[in-house]
Parts: structure tokens; sequence; C-alpha cells
């Protein structure tokens, strides 16, 4: 099956044959490449080639798309999210509004806790309807590869039925999803004093059975005042290298945690959050090739500070933007607002935002050999927009759903 776009406005994200973009930081990230006026011819799911319209060659095509007016771009990556859960917790968005912090709410019983009640009494057949339901409503935004955290579980047989749900979530839609073991994510109410008791559950019960039936690629933690120590931490993430579980980590979202420094010591593939950022935070990242990734629509509807963006990409590190897509710090999987966020509130440049949540998010899901840009023998898992002039009208542009059409294994939907 070959389909071709023609007299595409502006084809973004493009990437030549012999260039090897896995990652783009620093100054890099203002820089999103482009061709005016283009074709891109897809056969079967993948890209095939692209060019000018002035120099189409003669091709042979099962179908045409006039996409005049329109951008062209690679789906969107999202790298952090908590797609599988139970319920929703607007009643903690209410009592936020009334003065109530994110901690009081956990020490009462509520945030993680709260979700982990709800789960552990549905379903796994709902449970997987509802997730179902909200990722089809992500690809209809222009996501094309996610990764999804369990965490909401906080029980051998919690934890397993979210990755479950996540493994099924796999084998039914298509796009990449790539699958977190979170269980480190609160201490559940039985293991509020023996956290040696719950680290114990996870390192000998959970881990060999989530290893024995393949069931994440990466292992992540809380770690965070009033969650996981660094010490545990390290305790956590060392047990799921043994199992083959890459890290990932919650850093520094609401204290200067010594998370990121945790994760950079441990190899993870990305520090996640990072609200609090210092000297020592970016001296450590520029150490190594862990991946910052922020969540700024988490820290939007939290209302606390956001992170400091412009640090990061000043310093000549690579920034990753993903959804933190979950029922009670951030109930919205909506990638085309985050990328307004990112604009206004991280001031990012539309060209650093793309970059942050197409190769960069890729590269934070270890995808960026097949996904994040548009280049001969990747993955044909496009985004077809409305009619807009400049890829700068889709931070601009708040609100709308930019997508026209999505491209999902060179299958248009």
């Amino acid at each position: 099956m070959r389909t071709l776009l023609t007299n595409i406005h502006l084809l973004c994200q493009v990437e030549g044959e012999n260039e090897a973009r896995h990652i783009v930081a620093g100054k890099a990230m203002a820089i999103l490449p482009f061709v005016e006026n283009a074709w891109l011819l897809i056969e079967n799911d993948l890209i095939h080639s692209y060019g000018t319209m002035q120099d189409i060659p003669v091709i042979a095509a099962d179908k045409t798309i006039d996409a005049s007016g329109r951008l062209v771009l690679p789906s969107w990556c999202d790298s952090h999210t908590h797609l599988v859960f139970a319920a929703s917790r607007d009643q903690e968005f209410v009592d936020r509004i009334k003065g109530l912090s994110y901690e009081d709410i956990a020490r009462r019983g509520g945030g993680i806790l709260n979700s982990a009640a709800k789960l552990n009494a549905i379903s796994e057949d709902e449970l997987y309807a509802q997730s179902y339901h909200r990722l089809l409503q992500l690809i209809s935004q222009g996501t094309g590869a996610i990764e999804i955290k369990s965490g909401y579980g906080l029980s051998v047989e919690g934890e397993l039925k979210m990755l479950r749900v996540i493994r099924k979530l796999k084998e039914n839609i298509a796009i990449p999803i790539k699958a977190t073991l979170l269980a480190a994510h609160a201490y559940p109410i039985d293991y509020k004093e023996d956290h040696d008791g719950y680290l114990n559950l996870i390192i000998n019960q959970l881990l060999p059975i989530v290893a024995t039936e393949g069931l994440a690629d990466y292992m992540d933690v809380f770690c965070e005042k009033g969650f996981f120590s660094v010490s545990e931490t390290d305790r956590l993430l060392e047990a799921g290298w043994k199992y083959g579980l890459k890290p990932k980590i919650h850093a520094n979202q609401l204290y200067y945690s010594g998370g990121v420094q945790a994760g950079i010591r441990n190899n993870a593939v990305s520090v996640d959050h990072l609200e609090c950022v210092g000297e020592e935070e970016i001296a450590a990242l520029k150490s190594g090739n862990t991946i910052p990734t922020l969540l700024p629509a988490a820290a939007f509807f939290l209302g606390i500070q956001y992170q400091p963006a412009r640090k990061i990409i000043d310093a000549g590190l690579p920034v990753c933007l993903a959804s933190d897509y979950n029922p009670g710090s951030c109930p919205s999987g909506n990638i085309p607002l985050l990328l307004t966020i990112a604009c206004t509130q991280l001031k990012m440049t539309p060209e650093e935002a793309i970059n942050a949540v197409t190769l960069n998010g890729a590269a934070a899901m270890e995808l960026a050999n097949s996904h994040g840009t548009i280049k001969k023998g990747k993955k044909a898992n496009l985004i077809i927009t409305r009619k807009m002039s400049s890829f700068a009208q889709i931070p601009y542009d708040f609100g709308n759903n930019p997508v026209e059409k999505m491209i999902l294994n060179g299958k248009i939907t």
C-alpha cells in the first residue's frame, strides 16, 4: 500500500537519510527542520521518501491526499502518563481551590491512596474499557506513542492488574506503548510505618512476576519528601536493574529532594517533573545521559511553580515535555494544550516545544530510531493538521484541536 501526501504547506521535523539525530539539546532545540510545499510518500507502515513539489518525481500511489495549507508532523510522543486509573478525583480539585495543598490531601488519605482504593475495587475489564477510551481520545489529539505507568494498585494484585491492562492496550491499539512499574508511588496504609516491608514486597514478590510475564519496560519511583527517600529509591532501582527494568524517576516536584542525582546515579533513562532545579541538578544532568522531562501541565493544574526550562536549555541540555496525564494532578493528556503552557509559562519557543514532544519524547521512550522525526524508514505515525499558517499556530490557537487526520502505521484514521 502506497499513500502519497501532496501540496503539504509545511512538512515539519524532517531528517535526511544520512542524519542520525537521537535527541536535540541546548541551542539546537530552537531549530525545527521543515520543507515548504512538500510531498511525502508512505509505503505500507513506513515513510518511504519526501521532497518539494517542485521536484516531485512520477509516483505510483494507491491513495493520494491533497494536504494544501496543512502541516504534517511526526505524531506526539508522550513519555510520562498514568493513563490507567479507575476514577476521577474532582473532589480533591475542589479541596485545593479551598486552600488544601497536594500534601495536605495526601496526608488525609487522598491523592494516590484515593486512586489506589478505587482501582483495587474495579474489575480488570472495566479498567481496560475506561483506559481504552482515554487512549483513543489522546490519539485524536495527535499522540502516536505513549508511556503508561502503574502505581495506583500499591499491592501485588493491583499493580499486576494495571500492568496487564497496559499489555492489553498494547495488543489492541496501533501505537507503541511502553509500560512502567511504579509500585513505589506511595506507601499503602498497611505499610505506612513499615517501609522495609513494602520495599521487600516490591523487590521479592512483585518484581519477579513482572519480569517473568514481561509486563514492564521500566521501573519508576516517586523520590520525594513524604514519599520515597533517596536511599529507598536507590534500593528499588538497583533491584529493578537486576530484572532488566531500566529506571525512570519522579524527581524534585515539590522539593530539592536529591531525586535528580539519584536518577543519574542509577543511569535512569529520564528524570521527570523537575520543578525544583538548581545549579547542583544542572551539573548532575550535564554529567550523564539522563533526559530531563518536564511536566508543566501538572504544575499548571496544581498551581505550583513551573520548571525552569530556559535554565536547562541554556545550559546546553535537552528538554523533553510530557503530559503526566493522571486523575489527581493533571487530568489531561492534551499535548497541544501542553505546548501552549510550555510556550507561555516556561518561555519555550514553538520550535523547542515541538522538538520536546517529538524527537526528545521518542528518546525518553527509547524510540528515537523509529519515531519522532520524518525520515526514510521511520514509522509512518503522522499528524495532518487543519489548515494553518505555521507550526507556531499549534500552541497559539490553544483549546482547539489542530489535528484533522492521524496516520498510524501508514493507515489514515
